[in-house]
């Protein structure tokens, strides 16, 4: 008598690599917005692009800078970042930070060479948008 399974490797896979790559990517995105510069410096370390954007082309550095988190941002640009891609908006990293007021994670950006004109609109649009005259200040 035989029996009628099927091996092991015809059964469907609960996870494929897909999701888990997508999963892994969702957690990274989250780490950007948390500021959790451990988790990214391990994985930035083991060679994920510090340029990955998510589907609304908002990059690990542009979540890090526009939640506040300069010591992530800091960690991003010495792992590659670049500090005036835009997203799919036009919106730049120091766009972000100005608009919600981060004045130390702007001035990081700033000296990782950030144009405060670059984007729609610019960080310097945005700082005279909203009064962010500390950060107008650190603009020229």
């Amino acid at each position: 008598m035989t029996e009628n399974t099927a091996p092991d490797a015809a059964k469907p896979d609960a996870t494929s690599p897909d999701d888990e790559a997508v999963a892994l990517a969702h957690r990274l995105f989250q780490a950007a917005r948390e500021g959790d510069a451990g988790l990214l410096r391990t994985y930035l370390d083991a060679g994920v692009p510090a340029t990955m954007t998510n589907a609304a082309g908002d990059s690990l550095l542009m979540l890090a800078a526009y939640h506040g988190h300069a010591e992530t941002v800091q960690l991003i640009l010495e792992r590659g970042g670049e500090a005036n891609t835009a997203n799919d908006r036009g919106q730049t990293p120091l766009a972000g930070a100005a608009f919600k007021g981060y004045t130390d994670v702007s001035r990081v950006l700033l000296d990782a060479g950030a144009d405060p004109d670059a984007g729609s609109p610019s960080a310097r649009a945005a700082a005279q948008m909203f009064a962010r005259t500390d950060i107008l200040d650190l603009l020229g």
